[in-house]
């Protein structure tokens, strides 16, 4: 899948060129694409009509990124095999910040986020999401040997080491509940600038999925740190699960339940676990029955 290949410079040309072609040319998609938002049907047929349908990634190992001009990753990769059973043969990606991924959806950049975006209550308000594609708990990425035992978020609190998040994302959501202040807390953009801020030790640990560390660790290997063991944070004796779909406009909800019925086959017949496997997704990350996008939606 050429994941091995991704390098750091990738990530700042796809930020620069905005757009990146999946499956067949720019120029095609651009020619036999329904502009979006207009009338003539919703987006499941006006995507069926031409052919194509557009999607918004964030940039972000092993979820959606570039690979050699080309968008890759486990969302994307899911997102072509159930267009392609759907009868939707292109699919186009455009990278924004991941805050603006839901705001560019609903202003009709594209028709739906493949991003590896959490299932949280605020974003359920903002869009649609789909069915739970994967779960994955959460991890730290720190020195080396954890100096100071950091765990947990309470430990990131307790004792005053600075921590680093991402924008928008639910680890920054769970660093503000938990207690940590802004001044332990530095946001950023994307992981290429969290892991110059822990390399620089501007910042101890840096939080997200343990999937996305340990891909952003195999590529910088000389890096001197270390991923921790994956777990379930807590608030207020709630457990934070970390499940992710793709999120659609509200309106669209024929294109919701077209896709939803193709990826439930996927993850029924195996062919997900092969599409993912590349990318450090393993039958661990397989939804359990009780975890329900309805369920994350209603979480307070």
């Amino acid at each position: 899948m050429g994941h091995d290949d991704w390098k750091r410079r990738d990530f700042f040309r796809l930020a620069a060129s905005g757009a990146v072609v999946l499956s067949g040319a720019a120029f095609a998609a651009a020619c036999t694409e329904a502009p979006q938002g207009q009338s003539g049907g919703g987006a499941l047929e006006r995507a069926k009509k031409a052919g194509t349908i557009k999607v918004g990634i964030a940039g972000e190992i092993p979820y959606g990124y570039t690979d050699g001009g080309n968008v890759t990753g486990e969302s994307p990769e899911v997102a072509k095999a159930v267009f392609k059973n759907i009868g939707i043969a292109k699919v186009d990606a455009t990278q924004v910040e991941f805050k603006q991924l839901i705001p560019a959806l609903a202003a009709g950049q594209y028709d739906m986020v493949a991003a590896g975006m959490a299932i949280l209550p605020d974003r359920c308000k903002q869009a649609a999401y789909s069915a739970v594609d994967y779960v994955t708990p959460t991890a730290f990425l720190l020195p080396k040997g954890n100096p100071k035992q950091v765990l947990t978020f309470e430990d990131i609190k307790t004792k005053g080491v600075n921590l680093a998040v991402l924008s928008g994302t639910v680890e920054q959501q769970v660093a503000k509940a938990t207690g940590i202040p802004d001044s332990q807390l530095q946001t950023y953009d994307g992981q290429p600038q969290m892991l110059q801020a822990l390399q620089a030790n501007r910042a101890y640990a840096g939080a997200l999925t343990d999937i996305s560390l340990k891909a952003l660790l195999k590529q910088n290997p000389g890096a001197a740190l270390e991923v921790t063991n994956g777990f379930v944070p807590e608030v207020q004796g709630k457990k934070q699960i970390q499940a992710g779909g793709f999120v659609f406009r509200k309106s669209d909800s024929d294109l919701v339940t077209a896709f939803n019925a193709e990826l439930a086959k996927l993850h029924q017949n195996g062919q997900w676990l092969e599409i993912v496997k590349p990318f450090g997704f393993t039958k661990d990350n397989l939804p359990p029955a009780d975890v329900t996008t309805e369920q994350l939606c209603s979480a307070s």
